[in-house]
C-alpha cells in the first residue's frame, strides 16, 4: 500500500491524485475524477475538490490503493 503525507490538515482528490503520480497536472486529475475513475474509501467519487484527511484512502479503479496519512 502507497501512503500520500499531509502538509496540512487536507488536501484535495485532485491534489492527491496529482501528487501520487496518477496523473501528471491538475486538470489530468479533475478529468479522471469526473470520470468516475477514482475511488474514495472504496466509493466512486467525481468531486475533484473532495477534502481528504488523515486515514482516508483512494485509487483509480483496479489500480493499487493510497492512503493519506499525518
Amino acid at each position: 500500500m502507497n501512503t500520500l503525507s499531509l502538509r496540512g490538515d487536507h488536501l484535495t482528490l485532485a491534489q492527491a491524485v496529482k501528487a501520487a503520480g496518477l496523473a501528471t497536472t491538475g486538470g489530468q486529475a479533475k478529468h479522471i475524477i469526473r470520470d468516475g475513475k477514482v475511488l474514495v474509501n472504496g466509493a466512486m467519487e467525481i468531486r475533484p475538490g473532495r477534502k481528504l484527511a488523515a486515514g482516508d484512502r483512494f485509487n483509480l479503479v483496479g489500480e493499487s490503493e493510497w492512503t493519506v496519512s499525518r
